[in-house]
Parts: C-alpha cells; sequence; structure tokens
C-alpha cells in the first residue's frame, strides 16, 4: 500500500482528501502545518507528499525546497491562488506538479495516480554514468557536473536532460516531450516544457540566449546537439 502525506492547515479540506484517498486504497498521513510536515515525511518517507502552499509557520515552497534537499519523493502542490508566480517558484524548488484550489477530487486522484505510476515504472538507466561534450550525468546519484563543476538542476530538469542526452540529434515536438517526462495523464500544457528548456539553458549553456546544445526548432520543439 501506498503512502502518501497530506500536509494543509484546513481541517476539513484535509479530512476530505484522507477520506478521497483512503477510498483509492491509499495509507494517508497528515501534518497541519510546515515543521509537522517536515517530521512526518523524514519519519514515515512517504511515497508522494500534498503540500498546501500556504501553511503556518515554515510554508509549503520552504518544506519542498528543504525536502528536495533530502529525497525523490513526488510532491504535489497545492495553491489557492491562481498565480503563475507561486506555480513557477514551486516546480524551481523541486514539486512535480501542482493543483490550484477550488480542484476537483477526481482530477487530484488523477494526478497522484499519474506521479506515483511515473516514479514506480520509471525505466532503468542504460548505464551509470552518460557524457555528452563537457556535461557528466550520473543516473545513480542523479547528479550532472560540467567542466567538473556541479550543475543543480531540479528534478524534472534533470529528466528532462537524461531524456535528451538518450535521444540527440532527434527533434521532439513539445507534447512528446510533456508525454515523455510528466506522463501521458498530465493536466497542465506545453508551457510547462518552454519554461523547464529555458530553466535548463541557463545552466548547460555558455550563452542561454544563443544556445548551442538545446536547439529550437521553429513550428516543432526543440532538439539536443549534445
Amino acid at each position: 500500500m501506498k503512502t502518501i502525506l497530506v500536509a494543509d492547515d484546513e481541517p476539513t479540506l484535509v479530512a476530505t482528501l484522507k477520506y478521497n484517498l483512503e477510498r483509492e486504497s491509499y495509507a494517508v498521513v497528515t501534518a497541519a502545518d510546515g515543521e509537522a510536515a517536515l517530521a512526518i515525511a523524514r519519519e514515515t518517507r512517504p511515497d508522494l507528499i500534498v503540500l498546501d502552499l500556504m501553511m503556518p509557520g515554515l510554508n509549503g515552497l520552504e518544506v519542498c525546497r528543504i525536502l528536495r534537499k533530502e529525497m525523490q519523493i513526488p510532491i504535489l502542490m497545492l495553491t489557492a491562488r491562481d498565480d503563475e508566480t507561486d506555480k513557477v517558484a514551486g516546480l524551481e524548488l523541486g514539486a512535480d506538479d501542482y493543483v490550484t484550489k477550488p480542484f476537483s477530487m477526481r482530477e487530484l486522484t488523477a494526478r497522484v495516480r499519474a506521479l506515483l505510476r511515473r516514479s514506480e515504472f520509471a525505466p532503468p538507466p542504460e548505464q551509470d554514468v552518460m557524457s555528452t561534450g563537457d556535461l557528466i550525468i550520473d543516473l545513480p546519484k542523479r547528479a550532472v557536473s560540467r567542466d567538473g563543476t556541479h550543475l543543480p538542476l531540479k528534478p524534472k530538469e534533470f529528466e528532462l536532460l537524461t531524456f535528451f542526452a538518450r535521444n540527440p540529434s532527434r527533434a521532439f515536438t513539445r507534447e512528446q516531450l510533456l508525454n515523455h517526462i510528466w506522463g501521458y495523464d498530465y493536466a497542465g500544457d506545453t508551457r510547462t516544457v518552454d519554461v523547464h528548456v529555458r530553466w535548463l539553458r541557463q545552466k548547460i549553456e555558455a550563452e542561454p540566449d544563443q544556445p548551442t546544445r538545446l536547439i529550437t526548432i521553429r513550428g516543432v520543439g526543440y532538439r539536443f546537439d549534445g
């Protein structure tokens, strides 16, 4: 049985999420603030965390930042504001997906299933370490270095770079990248791909505004030239 940590300071919402997720045969543990969320995550090592953005004490963004340094558990962020800044901040700190309140339980459980499926059935790496030019990708450690300098990639940036490195010189549409990295039932749009490509370029390109590795193919998508 998969265990899900629900961290939110709204008791009614927590009770609703707990009830519905348990109906889907998940074990659910809960936290009402950021400090409790950290403590319970460290103790139970859940399979997924549903994390509210706005909580007393440590907010969701800070909790996400701390947890991402310690574990690679999928994180689904909840935000009460349909604010792109909040969503981008959450993704940048390592959240895997987000849902804006109010949301339907059907949507949330679908996203939970998708995140758990991707984490459980991720294909095994073909090799432990890949190199492409001056980039070294250490798959077991999920670490990337350039000319010997560590690059602090977010989880989806790492997955995107690894996918490109395994498929050099091949053009992919944004839809194909969204399906390969985020999953076929991901409810977001293709702008997510563009955001992560922009972040990745800032770390692997000598001149991000004039990329020579991660190339935009007009009318198609992106190609990785190594």
